[in-house]
């Protein structure tokens, strides 16, 4: 909306300076302290009302983070059911890579193209079946509930059971065949704009440099920093880095390239993500021209229409550079939604499964230990996010939407909460490094001003925002968590101007994982 190059910006400096160094402090600081989660770390180098405080948090960003997901996954469904197939039959392929890898200890690299060959053979099923119409991947629009609303159902019943198998039985090995998917997609994106940019003479970067954005549209500073989340820094990433990364690595050398080289490829990918946008929908195949379409999706701010309007241009414009590798717009429709979707899905179930461990953790603080069982804190993580989506908002009153869009809503505050918890990652990592001795902790505390500034003047933009709008739900969880996060920050400030006497950690040292395998729960 306010042009591509502030986006490429954003993306290749915040990936370097800021999203790395938070995923790999992250994940450094939770393996010198016994693989516990920032939370836990918190209380040590802050004091212990900062963790309940940061598990408060947590709980309302995990909570926002699955019914978002979930209604991703159920909105690229309705709008690419070519997608559907593979999805699903990600499952019990990463299941049988699972039982090879760890019980019939089949060689990794030959259980590897078994896993993928037949994950992209469900994918070419799925495009097929798109106009052989051999089996139907959709739900009636005229029952009771809609797709989306079904497909929500059924996405969240997945994830509660996903998340509370041992992660070697289907977590870990979604995510390395995901891991294999997002270097296939990310070559063949490369590839394609590399071949379209000499074979095609109309491609061009059809979104101008620079776009000053109508009177409709929200301020680029602080508002861009928020809105382009995951490709420069997320605050998701050290939940799971603390909370699952730690159990899994061999030792601590490789924190650097699951720390901080993943994110530099994550910022690689929305890079392309970019050029697809600002250059693939110039080719303007099977649909609107390529200025055509740059009006329709990012002329003015209200041009947003909703979620599947954020999907479309990602997805269309990377279909069509990938036409140029000689790969038809079904199939690349079908790879692409696979690709979102099955990213998603593994952010799904990573989520319900953390926010199960702060549940976990909450009940413990309050003395509540029902809650402490897997089951019963996992079926309140899935239903409180059930309830976020299937509620709406509509005139400041609450209703009943069966078609699960309620948790779009929701979007506005996803990015402010995802960067705010980054900031106050980078908040305990700079206590970590504070405590330590030195000047290394301006490394992290230098992003974690400019995150806490931007993240928090942003926030207050959207509650002025939302209370004008008489947008209540959004109201009330975007001031919570922002009146949280002050109070974090500033009993931080006040630990941080005290003389620093007390060593880091009896303890700080690093550890080995067991093995490269992580625990069963």
């Amino acid at each position: 909306i306010w042009g591509w190059l502030p986006a490429l910006l954003w993306v290749t400096i915040g990936c370097v300076l800021m999203g790395a160094v938070h995923d790999f402090g992250t994940l450094v600081v939770s393996l010198r302290n016994e693989g516990k989660s920032v939370s836990e770390i918190a209380a040590r180098y802050i004091n212990p009302r900062v963790r309940l405080i940061f598990f408060l948090i947590v709980f309302f960003a995990l909570l926002i983070i699955i019914a978002i997901f979930g209604i991703v996954i159920a909105t690229v469904f309705k709008l690419y059911p070519q997608s559907v197939a593979a999805v699903w039959l990600q499952i019990p392929i990463a299941i049988g890579l699972g039982w090879m890898v760890y019980k019939k200890n089949t060689n990794v690299l030959l259980a590897t193209v078994i896993a993928v060959v037949l994950m992209y053979g469900a994918v070419a099923l799925g495009a097929w079946n798109e106009q052989a119409g051999l089996f139907p991947t959709q739900f009636p629009e005229t029952g009771a509930i809609p797709p989306t609303g079904m497909w929500m159902i059924l996405l969240l019943i997945y994830a509660f059971f996903a998340s509370t198998l041992p992660v070697t039985m289907l977590l870990q090995p979604r995510d390395y065949i995901n891991a294999w998917q997002l270097f296939i997609i990310m070559a063949m994106l490369a590839a394609g704009i590399t071949v379209t940019a000499f074979t095609r003479p109309e491609f061009e970067l059809i979104a101008p440099a620079i776009h000053t954005a109508g009177a409709d549209a929200p301020p680029l500073v602080p508002m861009m920093f928020v809105i382009i989340a995951c490709g420069a820094i997320s605050g998701f990433h050290s939940l799971v880095a603390s909370g699952t990364s730690t159990k899994q690595l061999a030792r601590e050398p490789d924190a650097q390239f699951v720390g901080y080289g993943s994110m530099l490829v994550e910022g690689g990918l929305a890079v392309l993500v970019i050029l697809c946008i600002a250059g693939g929908l110039s080719l303007g195949i099977g649909q609107m021209d390529g200025q055509q379409a740059w009006q329709y999706y990012y002329s003015s701010w209200m041009g947003e229409k909703g979620l599947g309007d954020n999907l479309a241009p990602v997805i269309s414009g990377a279909t069509n550079v990938m036409a140029s590798l000689g790969i038809p717009q079904t199939l690349g429709f079908a790879l692409m939604g696979v690709f979102v979707a099955s990213f998603a899905g593994t952010t799904l179930d990573t989520a319900v499964r953390l926010q199960r461990y702060v549940i976990g953790e909450l009940a413990e603080d309050c003395k509540v230990p029902a809650l402490t069982n897997r089951w019963t804190a996992t079926t309140v993580a899935v239903v409180s996010a059930a309830a976020l989506a299937f509620i709406k908002t509509e005139g400041g009153h609450l209703s009943f939407g069966a078609d699960a869009t309620g948790a779009k809503v929701l979007w506005p505050l996803f990015g402010t909460v995802n960067q705010l918890l980054a900031a106050l990652a980078l908040l305990v990592v700079t206590m970590y490094l504070r405590r330590k001795g030195g000047l290394g902790y301006w490394v992290t505390a230098l992003p974690c001003l400019a995150m806490i500034v931007l993240t928090g003047w942003a926030m207050l933009l959207n509650e002025i925002d939302y209370l004008h709008k008489q947008n209540h739900l959004l109201a009330l969880v975007g001031g919570i968590v922002l009146v949280l996060a002050a109070w974090m920050t500033v009993e931080t400030v006040i630990v941080f101007c005290k003389k620093q006497t007390v060593p880091a950690s009896s303890s700080d040292r690093p550890i080995a994982g067991d093995g490269g395998k992580p625990a069963s729960a």
